[in-house]
């Protein structure tokens, strides 16, 4: 599964780390620069995605970010693998190691941010000024049942004022 399918031009399978990178940067360095970049930016849109798809915004940071970046290596082997299928395309490890370090940057860069803006934004969102802040909530008061009527409790709902009301309904 590793070997090329009878193509002469293409090198052999890599599985040793980071004899790629140094052989494209001795051969060409503006080329090779251009393709790490590119292996870089390849899968890392996952780095951000995959942590939107739990939702969770309390997640470990730690926990996120091992997570994050075990997907998207596991997501890159797959592709390496996958593309042995194809004339002339070999396994590369740097490839995998490449993008996996594309995910983890990534994830480093935007996620943390993200994170914590979301959770302020979540607690501050539903916050009433001092000012504004409804009366207390409303108590049940027994009242003396009416003969042939089915009410028991009444109930004495606070007063709110028009400020408070407008605030509210500006929240939401």
């Amino acid at each position: 599964m590793l070997r090329p399918l009878s193509v002469p031009w293409v090198y052999s399978a890599n599985v040793r780390p980071l004899a790629t990178i140094d052989r494209i940067l001795l051969t060409d360095p503006v080329a090779g620069s251009r393709t790490i970049g590119t292996e870089l930016l390849l899968l890392a849109p996952l780095g951000v995605l995959l942590p939107l798809l739990a939702g969770r915004l309390d997640a470990s940071a730690l926990g996120s970010f091992t997570r994050t970046v075990f997907c998207g290596a596991a997501v890159s082997f797959g592709i390496e693998c996958w593309q042995t299928q194809v004339p002339g395309r070999v396994f590369d490890v740097d490839t995998v190691i490449l993008n996996a370090v594309g995910v983890a940057v990534a994830h480093l860069l935007v996620v943390p941010g993200t994170r914590s803006r979301l959770r302020r934004r979540r607690t501050t969102r539903h916050r009433v000024p001092r000012d504004l802040a409804p009366a207390p909530a409303a108590t049940p008061v027994a009242a003396p049942p009416r003969p042939g009527s089915q009410d028991v409790l009444a109930v004495r709902a606070p007063a709110i004022s028009y400020e408070v009301a407008a605030h509210l309904h500006r929240g939401m």
